[in-house]
């Protein structure tokens, strides 16, 4: 995890939006879910967990309007199932859910969907979320289970420099991430995932 992280951490300093409202991340071992968040930038953090995964979820925070900075706010969120994390920006949401912050009532709405059929649950919950946003600036989520399957969506409807998601594999790793690694050898080989994707890893 710790190639990985680093390389995380340098892309949230280096970000043009302050990322540094604390981090967290998610991993697997021994066959289930380890969590870890500190209000700490990413970059400063002398705990970055360490060892090795088959799957790992991290995400820096920069908090909407600087409000909610506590670590319980920070993702990935996890509903003893599936991790969560979530960039974007929605304005005029129109939704009822429970949550602490807007990124965990999108987690908490769009389980609603599908049966317990992920990808359906994003199709249908995604589409809804729309419906009923005045504007969607970004939606780009992760949620994976401890089986290994990664599921995701993105959206935007501006600055695809900064939301667009991409896709690389980096030293026979999988990696999906909001840029490309600094300094990596295989930073011309990320592809760019697609506007209003959704898919499974």
């Amino acid at each position: 995890m710790a190639p990985h992280l680093a390389a995380f951490a340098e892309l949230a300093r280096a970000s043009r939006e302050y990322q540094g409202d604390g981090w967290g991340c998610a991993w697997i071992e021994d066959g289930g879910w380890r969590v870890y968040r500190d209000l700490s930038p990413i970059w400063e953090d002398p705990g970055r967990p360490e060892g090795r995964t088959t799957l790992l979820l991290a995400h820096a925070r920069s908090a909407f309007r600087g409000e909610g900075i506590r670590v319980e706010n920070n993702m990935p969120f996890f509903d003893g199932e599936r991790a969560f994390i979530f960039n974007g920006e929605l304005h005029g949401v129109r939704i009822r859910e429970r949550g602490r912050i807007g990124a965990e009532k999108v987690f908490n709405f769009i389980k609603r969907f599908g049966g317990g059929d992920m990808g359906v649950s994003l199709e249908r919950g995604l589409d809804a979320i729309a419906k009923r946003t005045r504007y969607v600036r970004a939606l780009n989520l992760v949620v994976a289970d401890a089986s290994g399957r990664v599921h995701f969506a993105s959206r935007f409807s501006e600055d695809p420099e900064y939301f667009q998601m991409r896709a690389a594999e980096v030293e026979g790793a999988r990696v999906l991430c909001s840029e490309p690694y600094p300094d990596s050898a295989e930073r011309l080989a990320w592809t760019p995932i697609p506007n209003d994707a959704i898919g499974a890893l």
